[in-house]
């Protein structure tokens, strides 16, 4: 399907980006086996890029990345469209739908996060690095199983008008989203540092809370003032 030569090039640079992000789950331990997945939307049309089902992470390339619309079905005129996408694809067409600020969605089944999610606990904000990244507590979404948009209803619903950038889907694992693919593979590591984080503290004790006025100036600061050419929060 042609889409013109500018959407093209977006969606070619997409591929590339996709495909190359899902090292970064290996990289830093989020992942096992074929387990997990980074999607990306497509500036200004109702498309996204998201990995294979049940590929091996060395196996991925630009060329594999499947297109979808916004409906989760296959766009069949592209590389790798004889492959069937991944099996959470409902789940991220309808975040792209339902939050029109998030560019880029990743799914993870990361240890430590993931253990938070099978107590059906959200991890509560005690260090700085979490009212840096997330403004405040990383919620607990609803149980749901994979087959429909059943898991993107309950991410949608849990973190619209709140801070965090990630939920911890109950027996599941984790969704993250953020501004572009990069910045929701970011979510998706800090998030799986700060609960293990956390983890390890409560065996020592009681992890002691921050106030609501720190989390808020730090959380502003982090996300206004840190780094080079800051771009604001994602909402």
């Amino acid at each position: 399907m042609n889409y013109g030569p500018e959407t093209e090039v977006l969606i070619a640079g997409l591929r590339e980006d996709v495909a190359r992000l899902h090292s970064e789950l290996t990289r830093y331990g989020l992942i096992a086996w074929t387990s997990g997945n980074v999607s990306a939307r497509i500036p200004g049309r109702e498309l996204f890029v998201i990995k294979p089902s049940g590929v091996r992470y060395d196996d991925l390339g630009p060329e594999n990345m499947i297109l979808c619309d916004f409906d989760g079905e296959v766009i069949t005129e592209t590389p790798g469209s004889d492959r069937q996408p991944s099996s959470d694809t409902a789940a991220h067409a309808y975040i792209y739908r339902n939050m029109p600020q998030v560019g880029g969605v990743v799914h993870t089944h990361s240890t430590y996060a993931t253990a938070w999610a099978t107590r059906g606990e959200e991890i509560p904000c005690v260090i700085t690095a979490m009212a840096d990244e997330f403004g405040g507590p990383v919620p607990v979404g609803p149980f749901a199983v994979i087959g429909d948009d059943s898991i993107g209803v309950g991410v949608v619903k849990t973190l619209t008008g709140h801070r965090s950038r990630a939920v911890l889907m109950q027996n599941h694992g984790v969704f993250t989203i953020g501004r572009d693919a990069t910045d929701a593979v970011k979510a998706a590591v800090m998030v799986e540092d700060v609960a293990r984080t956390v983890h390890v503290a409560r065996q020592l004790g009681d992890p002691l809370p921050l106030p609501q006025e720190s989390i808020d100036a730090l959380f502003s600061r982090y996300q206004n003032v840190y780094g080079q050419a800051p771009e604001g929060a994602l909402q």
